[in-house]
């Protein structure tokens, strides 16, 4: 696996655990696809550090289960400026 990609993966990870951010949030941090940042927290995180691999997958299914209510926001905030 190549050095870069690993130092990126790992980079990615610890920024979603301290911020807490989405998946999207974090591809647009880095400058990189969301696929890829699926990519480096999903297959190359768990390889190289299972540890921050799991504490990150928490983060992201957190995210996930809370998107709904992101989503309901950002529509009610929409609807308040059209007024």
């Amino acid at each position: 696996m190549n050095g870069a990609h690993e130092r990126r993966a790992v980079e990615v990870g610890e920024y979603i655990i301290e911020s807490g951010a989405t998946v999207r949030a974090a591809a647009k941090r880095f400058g990189i696809s969301k696929s890829t940042v699926h990519k480096d927290v999903s297959e190359r995180l768990a390889e190289i550090s299972p540890s921050l691999y799991r504490q990150v997958r928490e983060v992201l299914e957190l995210n996930k289960s809370e998107r709904h209510i992101r989503g309901g926001e950002a529509t009610r905030r929409k609807y308040l400026n059209m007024k």
